[in-house]
């Protein structure tokens, strides 16, 4: 009965020793896993951000040079208009001496 007894005692140290060692391997496995896929989830986020960013930064200077060209037109438009005035004017005097109306 001793000797069933002991074998009975060690067979359940070594299954304990065994399954925290079993346990142990376990979650070191696990845990790479989880560390694997945590960065490959990381860089997938810092990859699509990087993506975003360089989008904004296109949008961002499509937007300048827009702003660019409208000044410029808009610059067009003010001396043109300044041209048509100073025409005009003289038009007007032109009409008037025709007209007889100079004073």
């Amino acid at each position: 009965m001793d000797e069933l007894n002991g074998l009975v005692a060690a067979i359940g140290v070594i299954s304990t020793v065994c399954a925290i060692l079993f346990g142990y391997a376990a979650f070191n496995r696990n845990r790479k896993k989880d560390d694997q896929q945590g960065g490959e989830k990381s860089g997938t986020v810092l990859t699509e951000i990087g993506y975003i960013k360089s989008g904004i930064d296109d949008i961002k200077r499509k937007q300048e040079r827009q702003e660019e060209k409208q000044e410029a037109q808009h610059l067009e438009v003010i001396s043109r208009l300044t041209s048509v005035e100073a025409s005009a004017k003289q038009a007007h005097k032109r009409i008037d001496r025709l007209e007889g109306n100079t004073e």
